[in-house]
């Protein structure tokens, strides 16, 4: 299992994407999931780091590991920060509407979700667990629980 801890700051994007793009590319995953992956990590963290830790008035740590896991690569991002699952946002409900005429909020979140076949949150004493599945070539969505 491969591992990385940064602060959790918005500078550690950047090494937080590096290591996601790694590890999908020795899983073998295609462009397309990469891509997704990255995008749905992207936003949980900005949202641990801008709401668990910075607007909290909080500092801490982001722990990312991923491993593969039969037809799949599971990536778990874990943090310190204030308590939030994002499952628990409702999907905004103007979604047909134009760009301009929408109420802001809650789009990153019901994108990012939707980018991985599946998505957990767990929470136990003080640490918070976002955990991102994705299934490998080949593979499809086969075999999750």
């Amino acid at each position: 299992m491969d591992r990385l801890t940064v602060p959790g700051t918005l500078q550690s994007l950047a090494h937080i994407t590096e290591f996601v793009v790694h590890m999908a590319a020795a899983a073998n995953l295609e462009p397309r999931v990469t891509y997704r992956l990255r995008l749905a990590v992207d936003e949980i963290v900005t949202n641990i780091i801008t709401h668990g830790y910075d607007r909290a008035g909080q500092r801490g740590e982001i722990t990312i590991w991923a491993q593969v896991e039969g037809q799949h690569l599971i990536v778990c991002v874990e943090d310190q920060g204030v308590s939030y699952d994002p499952r628990q946002v409702s999907p905004p409900d103007d979604l047909d509407r134009p760009l301009d005429k929408r109420k802001a909020g809650g789009l990153g979140v019901y994108l990012a979700l939707g980018n991985v076949d599946q998505f957990r949150y767990e929470q136990d004493e003080d640490c918070n667990r976002s955990i991102f599945i994705v299934s490998r070539p080949g593979c499809g969505a086969r075999g999750l629980q």
